[in-house]
């Protein structure tokens, strides 16, 4: 089993920034992709970011420019940098470990996920 546990989340003015961070433990998933995704309450889990094992990123485009993931393989962990916080940005960010090394923006393909963490931008 892998688990994951999110932090970092809190609340931010609109143009603000704030680090997620995702720490790994259990069996290792270094060889999987990793992701974040976000979800608003009554909404569906909208993929956010992925990064694979060797580097390689995807970002959905309402976060293209903005965000920035980041992968720290020997601390089994990851980040997600946000920055030019808007309020359409607030939602519960989760952390999500695929055991498959190919990006993808499919939730189904995430095999674990962390409990998430709020993230609320004020305008």
């Amino acid at each position: 089993q892998v688990q994951l546990v999110e932090s970092g989340g809190g609340v931010v003015q609109a143009g603000g920034s704030l680090r997620l961070s995702c720490a790994a433990s259990g069996r290792t998933v270094s060889s999987g992709a990793m992701g974040w995704f976000r979800q608003t309450p009554g909404g569906k889990r909208d993929f956010v970011a992925a990064i694979t094992s060797s580097g390689a990123t995807d970002y959905a485009d309402s976060v293209k420019g903005r965000f920035a993931i980041i992968r720290v393989k020997d601390k089994n962990a990851v980040y997600l940098q946000l920055n030019s916080l808007k309020p359409e940005d607030t939602a519960v960010y989760y952390c999500a470990a695929s055991q498959s090394a190919a990006i993808t923006r499919a939730p189904s393909w995430y095999s674990y996920w962390g409990q998430g963490t709020q993230v609320t931008v004020s305008s």
